[in-house]
């Protein structure tokens, strides 16, 4: 099987592993129009799954991708359904919808995510960027985890950002003094973090389930719109940050490169004893500390139960 790496685009991990994806269910969250979800369910939709199912905020955004699917592969159940992450209430009543549906998926890409938005609180009074990034992703999984275990061997990918580098979670004070202290790329960068230490910790929770779990970098891709949210006013910190980290900005990708990550992590059995790795350019890297540690995932889980009111336990 071929190496992947920095070059690798969707079409390659998908030419290579089409077996991976021929006959199985794939639920994804964020795959408006022209977006990183999108294509990533394009990609799967060449390879003949049994079905795809897309959850987003605006069926409008989303049946394009929709139709597109069904003409590369007719055979292909695909359907929609509405979720607002940050809603408990919305993510437990599209979990319900798709457990009423299926008998098991086969990999659940928790792709959906924004990036740079002025200060907002959930509908669970949480800081907008950790609420719709981790919170709500956090939940919708747990509430999936029966049919994921169905399958004998499913998958769970958190799309994170190598700028989980610009902040570790703060346990307390996640809420930026309820935005007093608020900084748009600490608050993104504690969200994706977090989408890091979750993979973390499911691997441990679930490895007797049969369900692996990755997190990831897909790469810096213009293309996606998700800049599109980006309060104007936070641009010009991120310079300084990068600079204060002694971060690079790192080379951009096609929005064909940037899917190979998130398919790698889907699908490559070369991972198979790497659950809970963080993956860039299709292939394990280490992290910081903070977003590795094992206290800090048990902590956030903890967190994340109190948050959404319910306790997971296995």
């Amino acid at each position: 099987m071929p190496a992947f790496n920095f070059s690798t685009t969707g079409s390659d991990v998908i030419a290579a592993l089409p077996d991976r994806v021929s006959g199985k269910t794939f639920v994804i969250t964020g795959a408006s129009h022209g977006g990183l979800g999108a294509h990533t369910a394009l990609y799967l939709a060449t390879a003949n799954p049994a079905e795809i199912i897309l959850l987003g905020r605006s069926k409008e955004k989303i049946s394009p991708v929709m139709k597109e699917i069904s003409e590369a592969s007719p055979s292909t159940i695909v359907r929609f359904i509405k979720i607002d992450l940050m809603s408990c209430a919305s993510v437990s009543a599209a979990a319900a919808e798709i457990n009423a549906t299926v008998s098991k998926i086969d990999v659940l890409i928790n792709n959906a995510g924004i990036m740079g938005v002025s200060f907002a609180l959930t509908a669970e009074n949480v800081e907008s960027h950790l609420g719709a990034n981790h919170i709500g992703h956090f939940l919708l999984t747990n509430l999936l985890v029966p049919k994921l275990e169905a399958s004998g061997g499913a998958r769970i990918v958190n799309v994170s950002s190598a700028m989980y580098q610009f902040s570790p979670v703060l346990f307390d004070d996640y809420n930026f003094s309820d935005g007093k202290t608020y900084n748009a790329w600490t608050a993104y960068g504690q969200s994706k973090t977090a989408n890091i230490l979750f993979a973390v910790a499911l691997a441990k929770k679930l490895e007797k389930k049969g369900i692996n779990t990755y997190s990831l970098h897909p790469g810096v891709i213009h293309a996606t719109g998700l800049s599109a949210g980006v309060d104007p006013t936070a641009w010009p910190i991120v310079g300084s940050m990068l600079e204060s980290l002694k971060m690079e900005m790192p080379e951009e990708k096609t929005m064909e490169q940037g899917c190979a990550t998130t398919l790698a992590a889907a699908l490559d059995p070369a991972l198979d004893d790497q659950s809970g790795s963080f993956l860039n350019d299709c292939n394990p890297e280490k992290v910081l500390y903070y977003a590795c540690d094992a206290s800090n995932a048990e902590k956030l889980w903890t967190l994340s139960e109190k948050i959404v009111s319910e306790k997971f336990s296995y």
